[in-house]
């Protein structure tokens, strides 16, 4: 049955020039800046702030603050189940290359940062509101995020991945509203300052499920800890200028789309709790519209549902069933 499950991934470059693709996931954060009369600024400006970002942290031997520039490629992965050539967008993930301008070196990146999922949509937005549908008390349903976390397992150990990718992903989101995080003595020196959360939340148990675990960190220059979520040892299996270029990357779109939480003009404290509500921050000059980004959750899942959930139902089951 696994001989049926074939990726293919096309990448793009995400610079001032780019146009979302059919494919693309709308509520992708790249591609919600690619969108009306501004986003040429928008890109432009966004990336901008990456590379700010980005000296700012790799600041040995770069005086003037301008040695390195990110380049970003969105990598599309796409899934062909029934060997039938017809392919789903199964993921979307940023890949990052470092370009040194004193050396003019390539520096190969992180793959991961930013990750987009239909079928997380499908699991959050249709699935489990479903299944919570006129129930006085909220529950998760059973093997809620086993089948996407399998999937992305398959897809990481795959020799689609090893051909394109020498390290695994590293994926980096914001903290949670719902969770308290408290400061720990143990300080990375890119990763900065590692706080602990309070208790686990759904989140982390869906990403969990594709076998990845999590540490938070403020990084110097922020003013709130990331979420990272990685395999094996996230601390020693990157250099510094990786970390770096998913930091500048990931900790850029959290100032533009979470600016109460990432933009806020306090630093978090020994003991914090991210606040949305927070009127104490500065806004950055980039459009963003996160209204329209939760009500096309509920659009995407539902065609997860229609073009891969119900037309491979019994496949995928009995696929999802064997795979360990």
């Amino acid at each position: 049955m696994n001989n049926n499950f074939t990726f293919s991934i096309n990448s793009i470059s995400l610079d001032e020039n780019y146009h979302p693709s059919d494919k693309t996931r709308i509520t992708t954060n790249f591609a919600n800046l690619a969108r009306g009369s501004y986003r040429q600024a928008n890109l432009r400006n966004a990336l901008k702030m990456i590379d700010n970002s980005f000296n700012a942290l790799a600041n040995w031997d770069n005086p003037k603050g301008d040695r390195y520039t990110v380049e970003l490629d969105i990598i599309s992965v796409n899934m062909d189940i029934a060997g039938s050539g017809q392919t789903f967008p199964s993921i979307e993930i940023l890949k990052t290359n470092i370009i040194d301008r004193k050396t003019n070196k390539h520096i190969e990146g992180i793959v991961g940062n930013n990750f987009s999922s239909y079928v997380r949509d499908y699991d959050f937005s249709v699935l489990l509101p479903d299944h919570n549908k006129d129930q006085p008390q909220f529950s998760i349903p059973d093997n809620f995020g086993e089948l996407h976390g399998k999937l992305f397992k398959y897809f990481v150990n795959s020799d689609t991945y090893k051909q394109h990718f020498t390290k695994p992903p590293v994926i980096c989101l914001s903290v949670s509203d719902n969770k308290t995080y408290h400061r720990t003595e143990n300080q990375h020196p890119v990763l900065g300052v590692e706080y602990l959360p309070n208790e686990s939340s759904l989140t982390e148990q869906y990403f969990q499920k594709m076998g990845l675990q999590v540490r938070y960190f403020m990084p110097p220059n922020s003013v709130a800890p990331l979420a990272f979520y990685f395999f094996g040892d996230l601390l020693n299996d990157y250099t510094h200028l990786e970390l770096i270029s998913t930091i500048s990357t990931m900790g850029t779109f959290q100032k533009i789309y979470r600016p109460e939480i990432y933009n806020a003009n306090a630093v978090a404290g020994k003991c914090y709790q991210p606040n949305l509500k927070n009127l104490d921050h500065s806004l950055t000059q980039i459009v963003y519209d996160r209204a329209e980004r939760s009500q096309l959750a509920a659009e995407q899942g539902k065609f997860a549902a229609e073009h891969f959930i119900k037309p491979y139902q019994a496949v995928l089951e009995q696929w999802s069933a064997n795979y360990a």
